[in-house]
């Protein structure tokens, strides 16, 4: 780690063998410093741009842009790229079989009802809706003209596609369909906030 690095060693000293999940904890810290590390190197090539290309600086869109940039990037290093800083870190295991993909839709989240932690269901359930309702509310928020609830849905379902993908050639996570689902329906209702906040806007402004 290259900016988290002391505040998680005082962590992980204090509660590493006080905390059952600490690799999740570990995980958090490092998809942290990733998102500060890329989120500077994307600042400082948005100012390169905007300075050749000699654009006008919105404020609003910058800043929207930026939150949308830390999300991304934020939800790409918890789920796929975990293991290593840099693209050459990554290893890709073309060799797995697609019976490793679950493609029954909701058999296994209805098992986690009857597990041994409720928690697994509803991180599982409420945790996929809720990690894409971002991507729905932000993406028209950039771009309310040209995006409409198909097109943030659809590409909502296809970010979701790239993802579960990813995660199955790097091997950083299991393959599921019912992510899929969940993470659209999360993209829809993220569409339906900007939505009800376009309503507001207009009401405000008569």
């Amino acid at each position: 780690m290259i900016f988290l690095n002391s505040i998680y060693q005082q962590v992980y000293f204090q509660y590493s063998d006080k905390i059952n999940h600490f690799p999740l904890i570990r995980l958090i810290f490092y998809s942290l410093d990733k998102t500060i590390f890329y989120f500077l190197l994307f600042l400082i090539i948005r100012a390169v741009y905007l300075l050749i290309k000699r654009k006008k600086l919105k404020w609003k869109h910058e800043i929207l842009l930026s939150i949308f940039t830390i999300y991304l990037l934020l939800l790409f290093f918890l789920t796929v790229f975990r293991h290593g800083y840099f693209p050459w870190d990554f290893h890709f295991y073309w060799h797995r079989s697609l019976s490793n993909i679950n493609f029954q839709p909701l058999v296994q989240t209805f098992k986690l009802t009857t597990g041994k932690s409720i928690l697994d269901f509803i991180y599982n359930f409420g945790g996929n809706i809720a990690w894409f309702i971002p991507w729905g509310l932000g993406l028209p928020l950039l771009n309310p003209l040209k995006i409409n609830f198909s097109k943030t849905v659809f590409s909502g379902m296809l970010l979701s596609m790239l993802i579960e993908s990813l995660q199955f050639v790097l091997f950083t996570g299991v393959s599921d369909i019912d992510d899929v689902i969940f993470n659209t329906v999360g993209a829809a209702i993220g569409y339906a906030c900007f939505a009800l906040y376009q309503t507001f806007m207009k009401k405000i402004k008569k």
